[in-house]
């Protein structure tokens, strides 16, 4: 009896892109059904929260589907700045709590990085994590082999010469091209099929759902205020 492809969403908002997509997962194959990616020039960087809902409507209602007919939602965990990445986590949990379907986290750089397997070198995959820095992993055939890590570009690109690495992708890559010394091909932001054929395994064989835990890499911004100073009587 042939396999019946499982429906599947697939979520990322690690980087100011924010994407939402259905694709059917059966065995060796993963395929586009639709996709809602936003555009990070025009969104910005903080919109996740109000664009990520209807991004997820029009993504199902392109592929003709209902809520009720997904069988797992795929999410990348990041890296990524602390608000966005929450936004695609408890999405992702909620969608999976109330549809009781297992949810699967994936790197978000892997979404990149195991983008180009064929190219025949080995690939660094790079987002903008603000405060001039940089998320990076180095991937070999599909693989990562090291990362993911948060550092200056000047210090990714010396990790990646000391890798061998010859090709970067990511729109930190373009965007800090002239520093990293490399080639850029590929995709901008995650790709939302690579993202679910990462758990293309986990969502054929039904195995229990992960725990959604993200690479934050970094404290976020806000922190908590000190203790109030004392005041000396005049």
């Amino acid at each position: 009896m042939p396999e019946v492809a499982a429906p599947v969403l697939v979520l990322d908002t690690a980087t100011p892109a924010v994407t939402a997509a259905v694709v059917r997962v059966r065995a060796g194959t993963v395929e586009l059904v639709s996709a809602q990616v936003a555009d990070p020039a025009s969104t910005g960087a903080r919109r996740h929260g109000e664009l990520l809902a209807p991004s997820i409507a029009a993504a199902l209602t392109a592929a003709g589907l209902a809520p009720g007919d997904l069988a797992a939602v795929v999410v990348g965990t990041g890296p990524g700045p602390f608000t966005g990445l929450r936004v695609g986590l408890v999405t992702a949990a909620a969608f999976a709590d109330a549809l009781s379907i297992p949810a699967y986290g994936v790197c978000s750089l892997d979404g990149l990085g195991s983008a180009l397997p064929g190219v025949g070198s080995r690939v660094l995959a790079v987002t903008d994590a603000r405060r001039r820095e940089v998320y990076w992993a180095v991937y070999d055939g599909g693989a990562r082999i090291a990362g993911p890590a948060v550092d200056r570009p000047a210090e990714v690109a010396q990790a990646a010469r000391s890798l061998g690495v010859e090709l970067a992708c990511g729109a930190g890559a373009r965007q800090y091209a002239e520093v990293l010394g490399l080639p850029v091909s590929g995709p901008a932001s995650p790709d939302p099929v690579v993202l679910a054929g990462v758990a293309a395994e986990r969502v054929r064989a039904r195995t229990p759902a992960d725990p959604l835990s993200p690479l934050y890499l970094r404290h976020p911004d806000a922190v908590e205020p000190g203790r109030p100073k004392a005041v000396t009587p005049a």
